[in-house]
């Protein structure tokens, strides 16, 4: 029996890192590719799926589709932490039929991941230190009288 995962997030590489979360650590296993849908209309199936008011509204979402029966998805679910909202769509709730048929026609999701800019590292130590703590930090370090040896 299929069921459905919906990935709600704040920004899309949350999203993509929840995918590969569920994939990687949660051995979920997807029976296609994950779909695009519109922010909103994620958050309209929380609430019919959870029945709850919505706390707060996403900016990106993805739907896939589950080779996983949904008692077994919500199980390796709660053993992860991914970055984003899950919420787990099975053929219980009034909106699988209507998910099942429009699926196939939601675009893909696009899943790499945008890299970073990379800090900007110094060179050397002296660079990390700031004008002027440079000599009071190097006279913290010398002592001041000669620690005897035996």
């Amino acid at each position: 029996m299929k069921s459905f995962a919906l990935v709600r997030a704040d920004n899309s590489d949350k999203v993509k890192i929840a995918l590969h979360d569920l994939e990687r650590y949660g051995d979920i296993q997807f029976s296609a590719s994950p779909r695009s849908i519109e922010a909103n209309y994620a958050d309209e199936l929380l609430v019919s799926v959870m029945g709850v008011s919505l706390k707060s509204k996403c900016n990106s979402a993805a739907l896939v589709e589950l080779k996983n029966h949904a008692g077994l998805a919500i199980s390796r679910l709660k053993k992860i932490h991914p970055p984003a909202h899950v919420v787990i769509i099975s053929p219980k709730h009034k909106v699988f039929e209507e998910l099942s048929g429009k699926f196939r026609l939601y675009p893909e999701f696009d899943r790499v991941l945008t890299p970073r800019e990379k800090p900007e590292v110094p060179d050397t130590v002296q660079e990390m230190v700031e004008p002027g703590k440079q000599e009071v930090e190097s006279k913290e370090l010398v002592a001041e009288e000669p620690v005897p040896t035996e």
